[in-house]
């Protein structure tokens, strides 16, 4: 019997889109994806960083990235805090949707850290606060499926 795990090695081209909106919280996420890569080997010279103007941009963003064929994985980032209108419900499923669509489709991994939170200080408690930093756990999980990628095959980076 074979079994497959990716491991986070480090090895390969990461991309990180990452939301200015609720640029507070993103800022601090992305700080976390880019300690995690870091600690993990991977060098400034192998990580491209995408600005976007929010969360619903993500997945175009991420598929733009994807169609280069050069990134073993992206890191998707971006933060919608629930509000006072129905901004939340039209964002953050079809952005969350939109990514895993691109991830599924492009064969590329496509990790999340898209906060959905009740208020800001929710999104601050796992923006580094005290539920860690969710920009760290998806740039350690992009790790992983770039590595298991490699061991069976067919996705992520093309050569």
């Amino acid at each position: 019997m074979a079994e497959f795990r990716g491991q986070p090695a480090g090895i390969g081209r990461f991309a990180i889109v990452s939301s200015r909106f609720n640029e507070e919280v993103t800022t601090r996420l992305l700080a976390g994806a880019l300690a995690c890569l870091a600690a993990h080997h991977v060098t400034d010279d192998a990580i491209d960083v995408i600005w976007v103007p929010g969360a619903w941009e993500l997945p175009i963003a991420a598929r733009l990235v994807a169609d280069r064929g050069d990134h073993s994985a992206i890191i998707a980032i971006g933060c919608v805090i629930q509000g006072e209108t129905r901004h939340f419900d039209f964002v953050a499923g079809p952005a969350a949707d939109g990514l895993a669509r691109v991830s599924i489709e492009s064969r590329v991994p496509v990790t999340l850290a898209l906060l959905t939170t009740d208020d800001l200080d929710q999104a601050l408690a796992r923006a580094g606060g005290r539920y860690g930093n969710k920009g760290w756990d998806a740039a350690l999980a992009a790790l992983e499926l770039a590595d298991l990628a490699r061991s069976i095959g067919g996705a992520g980076e093309r050569s």
